[in-house]
């Protein structure tokens, strides 16, 4: 049996996700929305045997799964929309930018009961599987803290200048969009965190996202998780994600390739398949294809998700 699902926002994301359900047996995209134009016919050109629906609620009507790829605002009211109608529910990250707001949307929606998911793109892949595995099994030794470092020479990035959203304050943002998955993966490691402290550096125009990030944040023990995160210069992007411990580091770069070092220079680890980002989609598709049977999954939960956003909007206001 395929799910019916209803894809909703067809930019990038959007796009990818529904390349991998076209080719994954447990799907049937059957629905797509989105309201540029230009989207929609890129997508509907990926599967020409596709119609767009009317509308959103259309499209949430005629699935049995709703995979949300549009921006966090418009976001909420769709997956309420959803839930409430008994769809499944995947959204995309992050849960929100108001907190009390994606507080009651977690609430609403758990109180539905249908499957719902946040798409964390590491929870279901190698990288996280395995350094996660390493570490309850001690074979990283004591952990002695995890670093984040992000670098751009420019935000949007280049491939993102048509999510025209993603420069601005309201929503966008590096730290929304890209460190919010490394505090979620390090949450997966060290539990629970909370911020010690954090500044964020804004462009004149106040409309603009911030350009900096510094920040600290801490597990119940004390293991400390460090970012660094800036915009600017000639540089290619760098996306690293650093956990270190006694015996041996895990280093994921690009969000999933894994390299470990003793002391000594960084070894990558081969992946195991094919290209990773299509691997690790499909891995995420597998869980949610659990999720909605109702069975275990490594998927990111709502909860999960919720502490995430706190964690990133602290961030974003600033604590000394």
């Amino acid at each position: 049996m395929t799910t019916k699902t209803a894809i909703i926002g067809l930019g990038i994301m959007g796009r990818r996700m529904l390349e991998q359900m076209l080719h994954h047996p447990a799907y049937d995209p059957v629905q797509l929305w989105d309201p540029n134009a230009e989207n929609a016919a890129m997508a509907l050109g990926m599967a020409p045997g596709l119609q767009l629906a009317a509308s959103a609620e259309d499209a949430i009507a005629g699935a049995d799964l709703v995979y949300l790829a549009c921006p966090p605002v418009p976001r909420r009211a769709l997956a309420l929309l959803a839930a409430k109608a008994g769809k499944a529910v995947f959204l995309e990250k992050p849960l929100g930018v108001d907190i009390a707001a994606s507080s009651d949307l977690v609430q609403q929606i758990t109180s539905t009961g249908v499957p719902a998911a946040v798409n964390f793109t590491q929870a279901a892949g190698v990288a996280l599987t395995t350094i996660s595995n390493d570490a309850a099994a001690g074979r990283l030794g004591e952990l002695a803290g995890i670093d984040i470092v992000v670098t751009y020479g420019a935000w949007p990035r280049a491939w993102q200048q048509a999510a025209d959203w993603l420069r601005f304050r309201e929503e966008g943002g590096m730290t929304r969009e890209v460190i919010s998955h490394f505090l979620f993966f390090s949450e997966r490691i060290l539990g629970p965190l909370s911020l010690v402290w954090a500044r964020a550096s804004y462009p004149a125009d106040s409309a603009l996202c911030e350009t900096h990030m510094l920040a600290r944040l801490e597990n119940a023990a004390g293991v400390p998780v460090s970012i660094l995160a800036s915009v600017g210069g000639a540089q290619p992007d760098r996306q690293e994600l650093t956990i270190k411990g006694t015996a041996q580091t895990a280093r994921v770069t690009d969000f999933y390739a894994m390299s470990t070092s003793d002391g000594g220079a960084f070894h990558a680890v081969p992946p195991s398949g094919d290209d990773p980002r299509s691997s690790s989609l499909r891995a995420q598709l597998d869980d949610l294809s659990k999720l909605v049977a109702g069975q275990p999954h490594r998927l990111a939960t709502l909860d999960e998700a919720l502490r995430v956003q706190k964690l990133i909007e602290a961030m974003l206001q600033g604590k000394s």
